[in-house]
């Protein structure tokens, strides 16, 4: 018996991914060094503007066309949004 799980919804998406994809679909960029409060206001508006779902479309499409660069934003809006709202897992969190 397989066990996958059968719940692949949105709501089964942690809230700090969400809140990844909308750091990583944003305008904000690293090199920037955003404060805390840009980090929030970049997250809620990109969220605005394209959903949860847009922003992870827009994560997809970013790592079909260039995964390396994507893989590094990544890597970087994950560790900024642990930054900001605290890490479940901060080891998981951390970057070199």
């Amino acid at each position: 018996m397989s066990s996958v799980p059968r719940d692949l919804s949105v709501t089964s998406v942690s809230a700090s991914s969400i809140r990844a994809d909308a750091l990583f679909a944003s305008a904000l960029q690293r090199s920037d060094r955003p404060s805390p409060g840009q980090v929030r206001q970049a997250i809620a508006a990109a969220a605005a503007r394209y959903g949860a779902s847009g922003c992870a479309a827009r994560v997809a499409q970013a790592f079909g066309e260039h995964p390396e660069t994507a893989a590094i934003r990544m890597r970087w809006a994950r560790t900024a949004v642990a930054g900001v709202f605290g890490a479940a897992r901060p080891e998981l969190a951390r970057v070199a």
